[in-house]
């Protein structure tokens, strides 16, 4: 999660110079081109040349661009923090979702705690206050693409190689971007060109972590860790744009990742049960 808040951050930094789709074309085709190898190594060429459940691997896949290019956009005008609460909404998200689209039993007290957390996402966007920045439901829109992307994961796990699904996903998006950069294409900087390079490095690094992390402990054991991003963030914002969460916005974001951990811990200890 330190790895992927400084990702974000440059993420930030490069929406400030270049369009969106370019940033977004850069995290994707860096990230096939040190994601493959790892496929590679870790998944016989067999299980790549002959994917499985192609309909939802293709859907998974733009729903992740999709998610990284609302952020992008909406990074570029609202504090990497704030920005990133709003993101991290997705488990509510999934949450409140799952008994509709996974056919999963949420009880009512996961179902409060999801009704928490999007007022803690209301305290962020501030609806109705002067202060209101409309790009903040972009971080919200973001947040419910890749909740999409969770849920479809979930409905694919066991059927797809961990790897295999990450260099399709960095496969497809590389693909989708690279069609529309020609017309938004901005030559960059040799500096802004490394930090192109940089975010597909960081993204690679970190999601090979994350499914190293999945392999040795449970989902619910890990799921709080991913509020880590925000303290990353909140530093980087900090020291890098000059960004700190006003009183309000700290208090949505306490909320949304209260709600998230909660959940997190009720499902482990339903798990248990189970």
């Amino acid at each position: 999660m330190s790895i992927v808040s400084l990702q974000d951050a440059t993420v930030k930094y490069l929406a400030t110079v270049m369009p969106a789709v370019q940033v977004t074309w850069a995290r994707y085709f860096f990230h096939l081109l040190f994601a493959l190898p790892l496929a590679l190594r870790g998944t016989p060429w067999r299980v790549l040349a002959r994917p499985v459940n192609v309909p939802l691997q293709l859907m998974r896949s733009f729903l992740m661009v999709a998610s990284s290019f609302l952020f992008v956009i909406g990074v570029r005008h609202v504090p990497l923090a704030d920005m990133l609460a709003l993101v991290m909404s997705a488990p509510l998200i999934v949450t409140a979702l799952s008994p509709l689209l996974l056919g999963e039993r949420v009880g009512p007290r996961r179902f409060a705690a999801c009704a928490v957390g999007f007022l803690g996402a209301l305290l962020i966007i501030k609806p109705g206050a002067g202060t209101m920045q409309w790009s903040s439901l972009l971080g919200l829109l973001a947040g419910t693409s890749f909740s999409l992307y969770l849920i479809i994961t979930r409905k694919l796990a066991g059927t797809v190689a961990p790897m295999a699904g990450l260099a399709y996903a960095a496969l497809i998006g590389a693909g989708a971007t690279t069609a529309m950069l020609p017309f938004v294409w901005v030559t960059p900087a040799p500096f802004h060109l490394l930090l192109m390079v940089g975010i597909g490095l960081t993204a690679s690094v970190a999601h090979y972590l994350i499914i190293r992390a999945y392999e040795l402990a449970p989902a619910a054991v890990l799921a709080p860790f991913n509020y880590a991003e925000i303290v990353g963030a909140t530093i980087l914002g900090f020291l890098i744009f000059g960004d700190f969460p006003d009183a309000t916005t700290w208090a949505g974001i306490a909320v949304i990742v209260g709600s998230g951990i909660y959940i997190s811990f009720r499902e482990r200890k339903l798990a248990k049960a189970a």
